[in-house]
């Protein structure tokens, strides 16, 4: 979110995204050590990474190169257990590493060892570099003045972060520098745990799943921008998700969703499974209304609408809007009459989403129709006709269809 929301200037917030996804983008990247001799006993799930069982002064010298270097070592104490070494800040970090059918060594999941180092390189990098940033920002929250949230307590930053955790025998073996480290990254989990002695109180029950956003994202709550490869956040997902066809989802994935059906008509998938995130869904379905070369509601049929629009009394604009959709070639009408039903189930949702008939009727009524008439200045006068006419729509979709 940017500044520009805000009616007055009488409040401007910190937006801190700048700076954080700038930090994001200087953290080291990773560079794999790989080992030049053979290693019985590789899990296959390990590549040219895994050093065998060597210790850890060995992994030191060997990572000693550059930041950002890793390898993947069999523990000495504990056969069968398998640590990452990780070169950050000039210092060997140690971290023990499981694996599940995906890499992990917190609560994110990972496909590949590169994935999951890169994602630790930059949490290392921005708790390192912006302790105190991060401090303030969960002092001083600016969510309160968007007016979008429906929170009544102010949630624990960075939820959504996996703190990487070091190995017990490895922490024990830094000795006092193991100190200094905790100290180093523990500004985040004090806030999160204070946040969390509160008791949560929700105005409503949302259907909140994990979600990772392919780009760079901002907090729709905070604007605070959300670092990582994966899991960076959570979403509130299907008929009760808050803005629903007003918030934006990502354009390169709406994009996809595009590409995806002109390839392969009907049979292009956009389950849960492969668009977690409903705004691109519903950011799809939007564009495709905005690009038909004739607009649902034709041109030719336009005029009849927005004259329905300004009539004052409500029988007699249901009668000019009645005529005006038999204006409507069969498939048009047809399409308009299946997306208002589905319109109005949104409505039915309205505590949850907060997406009314008015609000869906400045989403979708300068996306269904378009004015046929040159004039900028007679076009614009009409996005208000525009609005009232799909909202009309909506609330006598029974009647009307």
């Amino acid at each position: 979110m940017a500044l520009t929301l805000f009616d007055t200037d009488e409040y401007r917030p910190p937006v801190w995204k700048s700076y954080l996804y700038q930090l994001q983008q200087e953290a080291p990247h990773p560079r794999r050590i790989t080992c030049t001799c053979e290693v019985e006993n590789r899990p296959k799930y390990y590549g040219r990474e895994f050093h065998g069982m060597i210790s850890r002064e060995a992994a030191d010298q060997l990572l000693s190169v550059a930041e950002g270097s890793y390898l993947i070592r069999e523990s000495q104490r504990q056969p069968g257990t398998y640590t990452l070494a990780l070169r950050f800040g000039s210092q060997t970090r140690n971290f023990r590493l499981y694996y599940d059918g995906k890499h992990f060594v917190g609560e994110k999941r990972f496909e590949s060892i590169h994935d999951l180092v890169t994602d630790g390189l930059i949490t290392l990098y921005i708790e390192t570099k912006a302790a105190e940033y991060i401090a303030k920002m969960t002092i001083n929250p600016i969510y309160e003045h968007i007016g979008y949230t429906t929170l009544n307590r102010e949630p624990a930053y960075k939820k959504h972060m996996a703190v990487l955790k070091e190995t017990h025998d490895e922490r024990d073996a830094a000795g006092q520098d193991g100190v200094s480290e905790k100290r180093l990254t523990s500004l985040v989990r004090r806030a999160t745990l204070k946040e969390n002695e509160q008791i949560p109180k929700y105005e409503k029950v949302h259907n909140f799943k994990v979600h990772t956003f392919r780009g760079p994202h901002w907090c729709e709550y905070c604007a605070n921008f959300m670092w990582g490869l994966i899991a960076q956040g959570v979403k509130c997902a299907g008929l009760n998700s808050e803005g629903l066809y007003r918030v934006s989802g990502f354009s390169d994935l709406i994009e996809d969703v595009k590409m995806a059906f002109d390839r392969d008509g009907e049979k292009a998938d956009i389950s849960v499974n492969m668009y977690e995130d409903i705004n691109i869904i519903t950011g799809a379905l939007k564009l495709y209304f905005r690009d038909l070369p004739i607009p649902l509601i034709t041109y030719d049929a336009y005029p009849k609408f927005i004259e329905s629009a300004k009539i004052m009394d409500p029988d007699e604009q249901l009668e000019t809007l009645h005529e005006a959709l038999k204006l409507l070639p069969p498939a048009h009408c047809e399409t308009l009459r299946y997306l208002m039903a589905h319109l109005k189930r949104v409505t039915l949702h309205e505590k949850e989403n907060l997406m009314s008939a008015e609000n869906l009727g400045i989403v979708f009524g300068p996306t269904l129709m378009r004015s046929p008439e040159l004039d900028a200045m007679a076009a614009l006068n009409d996005i208000r006709y525009q609005r009232l006419v799909v909202e009309l729509l909506i609330k006598n979709e029974d009647i009307l269809f």
